[in-house]
C-alpha cells in the first residue's frame, strides 16, 4: 500500500509543484549567497572555490536526487578494478556520448558517488550563462562558456582552463565532444561532412568537434591526469527523459569507463584531433555491441548511491515549504470561499498550463502534403508520459496519425 501511494503521488502535478518551488528558491537563496563570496576571491581564491563547490552541490544534489531517490534509476559501471580505484582522486576530462535528455544526470550521479560533484566543470555554451540558476551557479564556478565560434571563442577559452591549473578540489571536466545532442537529422548532416573530409562514418555518434578537445587537454595538461572516455545507453533500447523522472519512471543506466592517461594522448594537435576520431570509431564499436548483446565489455560495478542528496533535498523543503503549508492552512481556515476559490484557481491554472507547456506550442517542424502538422515522435512520447486523459489529448489533437519517426496531427 505505501508503494502505491508513492507511485500515486510520483504522478501528481501539486507534488511535482512543490518540489520545483524547493528548488528554485533554494537556488536563488544559493546564487545570493554566491555572490557575496566573491569579496573572499582577491582575499583567499582556494577558500573562495571550496565555499562555492559545496554550495553548487547543494543545488545540483537535488537533480541528483530525482535520478537516484525520486524514479530509482540505476546507473552501472562497466569498467577495470584500477580505474575504478582512481575514480574520485585525480584532475580528469569526461568525454560523454550526447544521445539522451538525461546523460548529464547520469554523469553527475556518478560525480556525485565519487565525491566530485560540487567540483565537477563543463565546457558550456555561452547562451546558457544568461540561465536562472544554472548558468549563475556556474559562474561562479568558473565554468568555461564558448560561443561555438572557434575565433572568437580560443582566447577566451584557452584562458578558463589555464585558470583551473591550480583547482583545490578534485574535478572532472566534462566535454560533449559532438558539440549538440545526437537527432537522426543531424547525424545525416554530421555524416556528410565526414565523408566530404574523408573520415569514417559513425553509426550512432555525430563527427565529434576536435578543436575544443585539443584545447583542453593542451591546456590542463600537467593538472589532468587522465581521459574517460564514457559510452552511455540505457537497458531495454529506453530513450529516458527529465519528464520521465519527475514523473518517478525508473531507468536502467549502463556507462562503459575507459581510462587512458594523459600521457597516451599526442600533444600535436592534429594527432590529438586524430586520437579523437579513433576513440569515436571505438565508441561507436562499443555501442553496436550493446545493441547485440545488451552489455558493455568490463568487470560489472555498481557504485551505491549516498544519502546526502536526498538529506539535503529534505533539509531544503523543511525549510522551504513550512511557510508555504501555514499560509495554505490560513487560506482553508479563513473559511472565505473567495479566498479559497482563488487559492484552487491558481493551482489548476499552473497545473493546465504545465502540462500544456510538456507538449509545447501546437506547432510541428513542417507541414506535410495534407496540411498536417509534423512532430518529431519525442512529442508523442512526452503526451504519454505525462498521461494526459484522451478526452483532453483529443481536444489538443483532433487526429493522430503515427509514423515510424514522426506524428502526424491536425489541431482543433
Amino acid at each position: 500500500m505505501t508503494m502505491g501511494l508513492l507511485a500515486f503521488l510520483k504522478t501528481q502535478f501539486v507534488v511535482h509543484l512543490l518540489i520545483g518551488f524547493v528548488f528554485v528558491v533554494s537556488g536563488f537563496i544559493i546564487n545570493f549567497i554566491q555572490l557575496f563570496t566573491l569579496i573572499l576571491w582577491p582575499i583567499n581564491k582556494q577558500f573562495y572555490r571550496k565555499i562555492n563547490c559545496r554550495l553548487s552541490y547543494s543545488l545540483w544534489s537535488q537533480l541528483v536526487m530525482l535520478l537516484e531517490w525520486w524514479s530509482g534509476t540505476e546507473c552501472t559501471l562497466f569498467t577495470d578494478q584500477e580505474t575504478i580505484k582512481k575514480f574520485g582522486k585525480e584532475h580528469v576530462v569526461i568525454i560523454l556520448n550526447h544521445n539522451f535528455e538525461i546523460d548529464f544526470l547520469c554523469g553527475w550521479t556518478m560525480c556525485e558517488r565519487f565525491g566530485v560533484l560540487g567540483s565537477s566543470k563543463v565546457l558550456a555554451k555561452k547562451e546558457l550563462l544568461y540561465v536562472p540558476l544554472i548558468g549563475w551557479t556556474w559562474y561562479f564556478l568558473e565554468i568555461v562558456f564558448c560561443k561555438r565560434k572557434w575565433e572568437e571563442d580560443r582566447n577566451t577559452v584557452i584562458q578558463g582552463l589555464k585558470s583551473l591549473s591550480d583547482y583545490p578540489e578534485y574535478m572532472w571536466f566534462l566535454l560533449y565532444c559532438e558539440g549538440t545532442r545526437f537527432t537522426e537529422k543531424k547525424h545525416q548532416i554530421s555524416m556528410e561532412v565526414a565523408e566530404s573530409k574523408g573520415l569514417p562514418k559513425l553509426k550512432y555518434h555525430l563527427l565529434p568537434r576536435t578543436k575544443g578537445f585539443t584545447t583542453a587537454v593542451q591546456c590542463l595538461r600537467g593538472t589532468v591526469a587522465a581521459v574517460y572516455d564514457v559510452t552511455l545507453n540505457f537497458r531495454g533500447n529506453k530513450n529516458p527523459s527529465l519528464l520521465g523522472i519527475l514523473y518517478g519512471k525508473k531507468y536502467e543506466a549502463d556507462m562503459c569507463v575507459r581510462r587512458f592517461p594523459l600521457d597516451e594522448i599526442p600533444l600535436d594537435e592534429k594527432e590529438a584531433a586524430q586520437w579523437l576520431h579513433k576513440l569515436y570509431q571505438e565508441k561507436d564499436a562499443l555501442q553496436e555491441q550493446y545493441k547485440q548483446k545488451g552489455v558493455f565489455p568490463g568487470d560489472v560495478i555498481k557504485p551505491a548511491r549516498r544519502p546526502w542528496t536526498l538529506l539535503n533535498f529534505l533539509g531544503w523543503a523543511t525549510v522551504l515549504l513550512s511557510p508555504l503549508f501555514r499560509f495554505a492552512f490560513g487560506v482553508f481556515a479563513s473559511g472565505s470561499p473567495l479566498l479559497i476559490l482563488t487559492f484552487l484557481g491558481f493551482v489548476g491554472a499552473g497545473k493546465e498550463k504545465m502540462r500544456l507547456g510538456k507538449l509545447g506550442p501546437c506547432r510541428g517542424n513542417r507541414i506535410d502534403w495534407k496540411g498536417r502538422q509534423v512532430f518529431p515522435q519525442s512529442r508523442l512520447n512526452l503526451l504519454l508520459e505525462a498521461e494526459i486523459p484522451w478526452s483532453r489529448r483529443k481536444v489538443l489533437y483532433q487526429y493522430i496519425e503515427k509514423g515510424k519517426d514522426e506524428i502526424r496531427c491536425g489541431c482543433v
